[in-house]
């Protein structure tokens, strides 16, 4: 019986989740995300921080912060229009709140930048691994690379719904396609965990597979949305000036640290390369 309910409370996590992340421009107060969990807002609140480890106005806030910091480095907009689209009534209130999250005001498309610790021309931390093999457990996403969270987020639910979740276990982001060739739209990635020969692919679980190997491991600290540029040095400078060639399998990234848990600036990612 307990595990139907579960069933049942499942099933509303993921829809809560996928209009979260599909209305992040509207009003999403917790009467109407209990509206379309078809729950009271009381127990509706208790269940969600419970499977998700945060509230349901820490994980919007989390979620309009991460889509602006990507807005403020991939697109044109003007910065009154990305507050806009974050849910702040006015820009000083926006200001305010990206800078006590970031430690920095969003003055400009080129943000990020000034708190990247590493430029083109500058080392970062590269050290070499040889991983054995690793069976993953996933959620598909398809679509932009910085909207992977909400494949994440199902994940996660997931896990804790069916008590599947171990604290051993590490996150992981799988990512097949060029984003220079593939359109946006069309890009597939995986959110992963650890651990997965542990758990039953049953959907929206699925496996991945990891190959053993060696892999050059690149510590990127800061913001989600800042990544490109360490990508841009692995490929751009390490790579050649290595004597190294890539081997024909897929990179990942592990999350070190969780963005619940720690800031934007203090993230820490290490991005793998499989080598020859």
């Amino acid at each position: 019986m307990r595990e139907s309910i579960w069933t049942v409370y499942e099933q509303r996590l993921h829809r809560v989740s996928a209009y979260i992340h599909g209305h992040l421009d509207e009003e999403l107060d917790l009467d109407r995300l209990s509206e379309i969990a078809c729950l009271s807002p009381h127990r509706w609140h208790r269940i969600y921080r419970a499977v998700h480890g945060e509230t349901l106005a820490v994980t919007v806030k989390r979620l309009r912060l991460h889509r602006a910091a990507g807005d403020l480095v991939r697109t044109n907009l003007p910065v009154e229009e990305i507050a806009r689209r974050t849910g702040y009534p006015n820009l000083q209130s926006f200001n305010r709140i990206f800078k006590s999250v970031f430690s920095m005001p969003p003055g400009s498309h080129t943000v990020f930048q000034s708190i990247s610790q590493k430029g083109l021309g500058e080392m970062y931390d590269v050290t070499m691994k040889t991983l054995a093999p690793c069976k993953l457990v996933g959620v598909s996403h398809e679509g932009s690379y910085m909207g992977i969270g909400r494949a994440f987020e199902t994940l996660g639910g997931t896990l804790q719904a069916r008590h599947l979740y171990r604290p051993e276990m590490k996150m992981i982001g799988v990512y097949l396609d060029d984003p220079e060739l593939v359109p946006e739209e069309r890009l597939r990635s995986f959110a992963c965990m650890t651990e997965g020969e542990h758990v039953p692919a049953e959907a929206p679980l699925v496996h991945r597979h990891l190959d053993g190997g060696e892999y050059a491991v690149l510590r990127h600290k800061g913001p989600y949305a800042d990544m490109h540029m360490a990508y841009q040095w692995l490929y751009g400078e390490w790579l050649p000036q290595s004597g190294r060639e890539v081997r024909d399998t897929v990179m990942f990234e592990e999350y070190i640290n969780n963005p619940r848990d720690a800031a934007p600036t203090e993230l820490l990612t290490d991005i793998h390369l499989p080598l020859k």
